[in-house]
C-alpha cells in the first residue's frame, strides 16, 4: 500500500512529498483537508532561511493571512525527524497551534523534534518528505529576502505557491467488502 502524495507546484519549480497518515494521521487529514479545498493556491513562502527552511501556506499575496479551520492536535511525538526535506506543521508557541502553515527542512533540525510533552518539549510535528523536487526546495531556500511589516526573512520576490494536489493516494481497504 503507498502512502499519499502531493505535488507543490511554485513559480520556482514542482515538488513531490510523499505524506506519513499512518504515523500522523490528524496532521495528515488536516493537510489534505486544505489541498481538497483549494486553500493553499495562490499562497506564499512567505518566510525563507537559508540553511534552515522555507514556510508557507497561510499567507496570501501583499502577507495577508488567510482564515483558517481550527488547530490540529500536534503529532510530534510520533517518531519522525525534522531531518532535511521533511515536510512538518508551522505552529504558534503553544503546540496544539498548527493550522495550515507548513514548512519543508532544509537541514537536520533536531532541535525542532519532540523530546517532552511541554510547551518548551513539544516540538514540530513531520507529517512528510519530499521524494522530488529537492532542487527546488533548495532555490527557494537560496533566494534573497528582507523584513516587511511584522514579518522577517520574506522573499524580496514572491514566492508563490500556485496549488497543491495529490497525485496518489492510498487506495481503499477493500478487505472489509470480501465475503466469505
Amino acid at each position: 500500500m503507498s502512502a499519499p502524495q502531493i505535488r507543490i507546484r511554485t513559480n520556482y519549480g514542482t515538488m513531490i512529498a510523499e505524506l506519513r497518515p499512518d504515523l500522523a494521521p490528524l496532521t495528515v487529514a488536516n493537510f489534505l483537508q486544505y489541498v481538497r479545498d483549494n486553500f493553499y493556491a495562490g499562497t506564499l513562502f512567505h518566510r525563507v532561511v537559508a540553511g534552515f527552511v522555507i514556510q508557507g501556506g497561510g499567507l496570501g499575496r501583499g502577507m495577508y493571512m488567510k482564515a483558517t479551520r481550527d488547530p490540529v492536535d500536534n503529532e510530534a511525538a510520533n517518531g519522525l525527524k525534522n531531518e532535511r526535506f521533511s515536510l512538518a506543521m508551522a505552529r504558534l508557541p503553544t503546540p496544539h497551534s498548527a493550522t495550515s502553515q507548513f514548512f519543508i527542512n532544509l537541514a537536520d533540525n533536531d532541535f525542532l523534534d519532540h523530546t517532552a510533552p511541554t510547551d518548551e518539549g513539544f516540538g514540530y510535528c513531520v507529517f512528510g518528505k519530499l521524494v522530488d523536487g529537492m532542487d527546488v526546495a533548495v532555490a527557494i531556500g537560496a533566494a534573497p529576502t528582507e523584513d516587511r511589516s511584522n514579518y522577517q526573512n520574506v522573499p524580496a520576490q514572491d514566492i508563490l505557491i500556485e496549488s497543491v494536489e495529490v497525485v496518489g493516494e492510498e487506495p481503499p481497504d477493500e478487505s472489509a467488502n470480501d465475503s466469505a
